[in-house]
């Protein structure tokens, strides 16, 4: 049976990238030249490392005495990344829709948080999302298999989310009744001084998480709590099995090719494909 992926689809693949953004498309996507593995390792270093000054920066202790410093990495990072993020772009031949790709997506909001930090101070510790960046750690370390592991499974959370989300109906019904419940049961003496925070008691109770805040006083509320309790095991397994399900009869073992495609910077692509599924580009593989 034919690849889907090697048919010629409607694109003009007589396009080529200008010669020094074909040459930075092969340093910044691309893993095999020693440029382009240099690339990665300063990339994954510098994330790593962005990561830690802003998770050090949340203690107060540090902050005060290295407020100034803390500050200067930050927007050396940011910018290092900006300038990463605008070359990512030029060495695409549609930058947007690397853009809208998941990758493009991370990038963004890799480096935003910084800039609405003058708007909203705090938005600047979202910059721990710079973690997803190291996704592209299975490209560089040519870890496919498991990439394609990871399609997979996102392939089997696509295929069930209609059922969970009936399970989450469900559940959600469940909380409203039984928090409703132990609301005239038990009243503002126990703690249970409204329903919203009866449904929270409910969540709690249900997903078997038990911080003991709230707990029923009275033996007829100890009832319906134990209950409560004894069904959230059952109802745990609910979307796990849902998934699994899912997840059996989406596996296939099969090779990946995952070098980024020139046009999109899409990887992921069938082992023996020819064109990109994403944006239906000729991949030139590297090797």
């Amino acid at each position: 049976m034919k690849n889907k992926n090697t048919q010629r689809p409607h694109y003009n693949d007589g396009e080529k990238l200008a010669p020094w953004r074909e040459s930075l498309h092969n340093i910044i996507f691309g893993s095999e030249s020693a440029l382009g593995k240099a690339f990665d390792i300063v990339l994954i270093i510098s994330i790593v490392c962005s990561v830690l000054a802003v998770m050090l920066g949340s203690v107060t202790q540090i902050y005060l005495q290295y407020q100034d410093v803390l500050f200067y990495i930050e927007w050396f990072f940011t910018l290092l990344f900006t300038l990463e993020y605008t070359l990512r772009l030029i060495s695409v031949r549609r930058p947007f829709r690397y853009a809208l790709s998941f990758f493009g997506i991370v990038d963004f909001l890799s480096i935003i948080p910084t800039y609405l930090s003058f708007l909203f101070p705090s938005i600047k510790y979202m910059l721990v999302i710079r973690i997803l960046r190291l996704l592209r750690v299975f490209r560089i370390l040519k870890l496919t298999a498991y990439m394609g592991e990871a399609q997979t499974l996102m392939h089997a959370l696509s295929k069930s989310w209609r059922k969970i989300l009936v399970f989450l109906y469900t559940i959600l019904t469940l909380v409203v009744i039984f928090g409703s419940l132990m609301y005239v049961v038990e009243g503002s003496s126990s703690g249970f001084t409204s329903i919203p925070k009866s449904v929270y008691w409910a969540v709690v109770t249900l997903t078997t998480v038990g911080y003991g805040d709230i707990a029923p006083q009275t033996p007829l509320g100890q009832m319906v709590a134990a209950f409560i309790m004894i069904m959230g095991y059952g109802i745990i397994a609910v979307p796990t099995g849902i998934y699994s399900a899912e997840l059996i009869k989406t596996y296939k073992p099969e090779r990946v090719n995952n070098n980024a495609c020139p046009d999109c910077g899409e990887t992921g692509h069938d082992f023996d494909a020819d064109y990109c599924k994403y944006c239906g580009h000729n991949l030139e593989s590297e090797g």
